[in-house]
């Protein structure tokens, strides 16, 4: 039986503002050719993610990286995780 490999790419996400009156982190997420800019309400759960090309390949899986570590995460920190897929 053959194993198929799982196609990974890895996210690289720089976090460059936070505030915790507002309840908000905001940042850049790169993955393979694709770049974004996200604003991340973790008060309400809210994530908002520009421009809207290749959205869709970002949304879930930055979505469940920043619920997991927001409180982790520092202004002017670089962070990364595996999405498995190829962008």
């Amino acid at each position: 039986m053959s194993r198929k490999r799982v196609p990974r790419t890895t996210a690289h996400v720089r976090v460059l503002n936070q505030s915790w009156q507002r309840g908000t982190l905001e940042g850049e997420v790169t993955a393979g050719d694709f770049s974004w800019s996200f604003r991340w309400c973790f008060r309400v759960g809210k994530l908002a993610i520009e421009p809207s090309q290749g959205r869709a390949l970002i949304q879930e899986p930055l979505g469940r990286f920043l619920e997991k570590c927001d409180y982790q995460l520092e202004p002017g920190g670089d962070y990364s995780f595996t999405i498995r897929a190829q962008l």
